[in-house]
């Protein structure tokens, strides 16, 4: 059972159980008169002035001018006013990357393929009739987009969550725990008051101080309070079994599910929150329930996909790097 920590300036995920982790010139400057310098003797009409050329009379040139303090104030503060209109000018002409205000990170995936998501046909969604998702993400992208990576302590403060564990290549989510508990997890804001969420995953086989989950956490932030849903948890380092936990009420109560599965191969694992009960599905068949609505989260719920490290289940001295796979996401409204 992994707990997302309480998220710093970045969130570092829950802590199941605890576990939840511009330049101007100085106007004032004044300018000196300078005297005429002593005129230098003019050459006479018959002054040579190189090879090839053809003597020419020299004028008298007049004495240089002087300019008041007053003059220059008024040519500096006119080229000032130029300078600024010239600025709004630009700015304000179409295709100015300034003029256009820049978006913000969406609050949420919504990739979409031609093609059916692999799995599909074995998906609950699919087989249940759910409808069109609201969000999606296939991660087919270089790095995931419109989730909130964990950055600060892991799981009960061991280890790190750090978004360098996370990678996105060939349409592959991989979270990836090293020797020294650094691993990853990441949230995707908002939740939702209800609802349905799937995920097709691939857990190889793990050191056993690594657990891999799909969960709901409260947007509140107010665990264990607001609750937790994993409704897949591979604590079993095989990863020949994986388990739900239902966390509930002030005391942190739990109520607990298994099922047998090679879940080192890809499988669809979901979840339905209704106002009356918590079912989770396996490659669309049921395998866990609960119609106790003292037992139901409170709030709304967000999805956090997490690599947690629990150095107590092993040898911490002696870690195997480790990794959770994760092909797409997908949340459904409850309709």
């Amino acid at each position: 059972m992994t707990t997302p920590p309480e998220p710093p300036e970045q969130p570092t995920g829950p802590l199941e159980h605890q576990k939840p982790d511009p330049q101007t010139s100085d106007p004032g400057e004044r300018t000196t008169p300078v005297p005429p310098a002593e005129p230098a003797p003019q050459p006479s009409s018959t002054d040579w002035t190189g090879p090839g050329t053809t003597p020419q009379p020299v004028v008298d040139e007049a004495p240089p001018r002087t300019v008041s303090r007053r003059t220059l104030y008024v040519v500096s503060g006119v080229a000032l006013v130029a300078i600024v209109a010239l600025i709004a000018v630009l700015l304000s002409r179409p295709g100015s990357e300034q003029a256009r205000p820049q978006p913000a990170e969406p609050p949420g995936p919504t990739s979409t393929t031609e093609t059916p998501s692999a799995g599909t046909e074995t998906s609950a969604a699919t087989l249940l009739g759910w409808g069109e998702p609201s969000r999606v993400d296939e991660f087919d992208g270089p790095r995931p987009q419109g989730w909130n990576l964990y950055n600060g302590q892991g799981h009960d403060g061991n280890g790190r969550r750090t978004p360098d564990a996370i990678s996105v290549r060939d349409g592959i989510l991989t979270i990836t725990g090293d020797s020294d508990g650094n691993t990853g997890g990441m949230a995707l804001y908002p939740g939702q008051m209800y609802g349905r969420w799937e995920g097709r995953v691939r857990l190889p086989e793990s050191d056993p101080t690594y657990h891999a989950l799909l969960l709901l956490w409260p947007d509140a932030e107010d665990w264990p309070r607001g609750g937790e849903v994993d409704f897949m948890e591979a604590t079993d380092s095989s990863r020949q079994s994986v388990e739900f936990f239902l966390h509930y009420g002030r005391n942190n109560n739990q109520d607990h599910g298994e099922v047998a599965v090679d879940a080192t191969q890809w499988h669809n694992w979901a979840v339905e929150w209704t106002p009356d009960h918590i079912v989770a599905y396996l490659d669309g068949q049921e395998w866990y329930r609960n119609e106790d609505k003292s037992h139901l989260p409170p709030r709304p719920m967000h999805l956090t996909i997490q690599l947690d490290w629990f150095p107590e289940n092993g040898d911490p001295d002696n870690v195997r790097e480790s990794e959770m796979q994760v092909d797409w996401i997908k949340e459904y409204p409850l309709r």
